[in-house]
C-alpha cells in the first residue's frame, strides 16, 4: 500500500476543539477582504472487517453561481479544486476513537453559500476480510468524485473546519452472485464549530467497543475505542444522546447504555469512565 505524504494523524481527544470556525482569534482570520478559509478533516465510522482502504487523490468544492466571480479557477459544472496535503492510501479503520486525516489546511475561497464538498477517489481501494485482501469497486467515485451536500454559509474573515465521517458499514456491498464488493460511500459532512463531541473511557480498557449516538432510533455516529479504551464522537449537533456501549461479541461483557447526554456547541462532554458488566454467565 502507498503512504500518505506526510501523514498528519490527530488526537482531537488531545487538541480537544482549539481549531474553531467563527472564532475571533486572529490565526483563524483570512487577510483578504471577500475570503474565507476552509480545513477538511476525514473520520471514520467503525464497520466489521480487517482493513479498508481507500485512495484519496483530491478534495473540491462547488460554491453556489452567484457567490463566484472571474477571479476563481473552475472545472467542470462549477467545481473548485482544493490544495490537499495528504494524499494516498489510507486505512479508514484507523481513523475511530478521535483520530482524523487533514486534507486541507485553512484554504482561502470565496465567501459565500457552499453547496457542496466533493472527495476524489483513485483507482488502489482495496478491502481486507479474514485476511483476504479484495478489490473495492468504485466506478462512481473514479469518474466524478463523492460528493456531500453541505448548504453552509462562509462569512468573510473566518476560517471553517468540515469534518468528512466515512459510515464503513454502509458503504461497503456485496453485489450478489458476482462476488466484486462495491464501494458506495455513505458520508456526512458537518462543521466543527457549529457541533459539539462527547469524550470517555471505559473500563476494562482493553476491551474493543464500539459507541454509537443516538437521537431517539436514529443512529447519528459511532466510533471505535482506542488501545487505552478512550474514544471521541465528532461532529454532533447541540442536544440530548443516547450512548450504547457495545463490546467485542467474545469479550463476554455487556452492552451498556447512558442516557440524556447533553452536546453543547463547541463543546467536549465528557461523561467520564464507563463501567463494563460482565454478562451473568460469565460471573
Amino acid at each position: 500500500m502507498n503512504l500518505f505524504r506526510n501523514l498528519k494523524l490527530i488526537s482531537l481527544t488531545a487538541l480537544g476543539l482549539s481549531v474553531l470556525s467563527c472564532s475571533d482569534d486572529e490565526s483563524n482570520r483570512t487577510t483578504q477582504e471577500g475570503m474565507s478559509s476552509i480545513s477538511v478533516k476525514l473520520v471514520d465510522e467503525p464497520g466489521d472487517y480487517d482493513h479498508v482502504y481507500v485512495d484519496v487523490e483530491g478534495v473540491m468544492v462547488k460554491m453556489a453561481s452567484d457567490d463566484m466571480n472571474d477571479d476563481v479557477e473552475l472545472g467542470e459544472e462549477g467545481w473548485q479544486t482544493l490544495d490537499v496535503i495528504n494524499t494516498g492510501v489510507v486505512d479508514l479503520l484507523d481513523l475511530t476513537g478521535g483520530v482524523n486525516i487533514l486534507l486541507v489546511d485553512d484554504y482561502e475561497i470565496l465567501a459565500g453559500e457552499l453547496e457542496e464538498i466533493r472527495l476524489v477517489l483513485g483507482n488502489e481501494n482495496t478491502i481486507v476480510i479474514d485476511g483476504e485482501t479484495r478489490d473495492l469497486k468504485t466506478p462512481s467515485a473514479q469518474q466524478s468524485g463523492l460528493k456531500i451536500k453541505v448548504d453552509e454559509t462562509l462569512q468573510s474573515g473566518f476560517g471553517y473546519t468540515f469534518i468528512l465521517d466515512f459510515n464503513v458499514d454502509k458503504s461497503i456491498v456485496m453485489a450478489g452472485n458476482s462476488e466484486n464488493i462495491i464501494l458506495k460511500p455513505v458520508m456526512r459532512a458537518s462543521i466543527e464549530a457549529a457541533t459539539g463531541s462527547i469524550s470517555g473511557s471505559i473500563d476494562p480498557t482493553d476491551v474493543p467497543t464500539e459507541v454509537t449516538a443516538w437521537i431517539g432510533e436514529d443512529e447519528i455516529a459511532s466510533t471505535n475505542t482506542d488501545d487505552m479504551g478512550n474514544f471521541l464522537l465528532l461532529g454532533l449537533e447541540p442536544g440530548s444522546y443516547t450512548l450504547t456501549f457495545t463490546p467485542s461479541i467474545d469479550s463476554g461483557f455487556e452492552i451498556e447504555t447512558l442516557e440524556s447526554v447533553q452536546v453543547e456547541l463547541e463543546t467536549i462532554t465528557d461523561v467520564g469512565v464507563i463501567e463494563l458488566d460482565l454478562t451473568d454467565s460469565d460471573e
